[in-house]
């Protein structure tokens, strides 16, 4: 028995707009999309992590002092730690089910659309106010599960621009309340994309924030150069080719300011040629060189024996080979965004539980076991969304391990 074809693909692109929405950063690419390697060639060869962690990191978000140890846990044994754009408590699980299962700690982080997404489409936004409930809502839900999944989580917000501030600012007086209440932030960092302004302003502005953050022990993440192609609402598709990479002097008169604040902890996103989004072969220039010369040029300014004073983060790992990825990592890189893949990932798990239940999919009632069979579980909203999960699962344990991060929790 077969029933009448109806357009199926709908019920599932509704499916898929319930459980993803727009997010927002960006991606550990595809394995079919990798160019060839070039001459950068990693020493990063397999698993190195060989210290445990240490004591004051614990299961569940880690802040403050905690955080900072685990970021220099990950410099140290060379392994950089995924951050995930969710808009659902489904994409959630699915990144806590993959840290879980290849033993390394994670970023969970939310973008103002995906803050909106996450609240509901229908919410007023007025002055970001779905945006901000959004992310504090999916903030609260990883608090109350992470620590079941006995690892390291890192809660985080991506990109926000000038014109965006004020769902910063309503993101930071969450957090303020939340340590009044509790001790410890809401999240654990928040990221100012103000690559877009002057350097002297972008700084200017970045100091401003971090003085209020340190107070609450947050970790501010600034971008420093413009991260190239288009993504939730930030088109830099036609920007100027050499603001794609930064140069080691921008860098350390970033370090050198926001170092002057109190108590003040932060990370880089220095540009060196990254591009958001899914891209051909050859198509994306990568240039992690200028991450190693930014920490010699830092080091000598300091005259330290640390020969990696920054922490710095990859945006945009589009075209990415292993060995781009693993060579940045060397160069204290220790945190990397992915969306793109997982996206689709999570997309292929609904096409792929569609094509092997379709004919159970057609109706409430009748399939080929018999006219007068019930379909509810095969269209329970929990069983693709679960396939989904599991290859989204799947594609971000792929990604922990070209990050070196697999069974970096012990």
């Amino acid at each position: 028995w077969r029933a009448p074809r109806v357009v199926t693909m709908y019920r599932v692109l509704l499916l898929a707009t319930l459980a993803l929405g727009a997010s927002a950063s960006e991606a550990v690419r595809s394995t079919a999309f990798r160019r060839p390697a070039r001459s950068v060639v990693s020493t990063i060869q397999a698993s190195t992590v060989v210290t445990p962690l240490p004591a004051s990191v614990k299961p569940g978000v880690v802040t403050g002092k905690a955080l900072i140890d685990l970021l220099q846990h990950a410099k140290d044994n060379k392994y950089a730690i995924p951050a995930v754009n969710c808009v659902s408590s489904s994409s959630i699980n699915a990144c806590l089910e993959a840290a879980k299962k290849s033993k390394s700690p994670v970023m969970i982080q939310f973008s103002r659309g995906g803050g909106q997404f996450y609240a509901g489409k229908a919410a007023d936004n007025t002055d970001d106010a779905a945006s901000i409930a959004g992310c504090v809502a999916g903030a609260l839900m990883v608090r109350e599960t992470a620590k079941l999944y006995g690892v390291p989580v890192v809660l985080h917000t991506d990109h926000c621009m000038k014109s965006w501030l004020p769902w910063f600012d309503g993101l930071l007086d969450a957090n303020e309340a939340y340590y009044k209440e509790k001790g410890v932030p809401l999240f654990s960092s928040h990221m100012l994309d103000l690559s877009e302004e002057p350097l002297d302003e972008n700084i200017a502005i970045c100091k401003k924030y971090l003085e209020r953050m340190s107070k609450v022990d947050l970790l501010l993440e600034m971008e420093l150069g413009v991260t190239g192609g288009e993504e939730d609402g930030v088109d830099n598709t036609d920007v100027d080719n050499s603001l794609l990479y930064t140069q080691p002097e921008e860098v350390w008169e970033v370090y050198k300011a926001l170092s002057e604040v109190p108590d003040g902890m932060f990370t880089i996103a220095a540009a060196f040629g990254n591009v958001h989004g899914v891209y051909a072969p050859g198509n994306v220039k990568l240039t992690p060189e200028i991450l190693h010369n930014s920490q010699k040029f830092i080091k000598e300014k300091l005259g330290t024996d640390n020969d990696k004073p920054v922490f710095f983060v990859f945006h945009g790992g589009s075209g990415s080979t292993r060995d781009e990825i693993r060579y940045a990592i060397e160069a204290g890189t220790i945190k990397m965004n992915i969306d793109t893949d997982t996206q689709w990932s999570y997309w292929d798990g609904l096409r792929s539980y569609e094509a092997e239940f379709r004919d159970y999919l057609q109706a409430q009632i009748g399939n080929p076991e018999g006219e007068t069979k019930p379909n509810k579980k095969y269209y329970d909203p929990r069983m693709p969304m679960r396939r989904a999960e599991e290859f989204t699962a799947k594609r971000l344990s792929e990604a922990m391990d070209d990050l070196n991060s697999v069974n970096s929790v012990a």
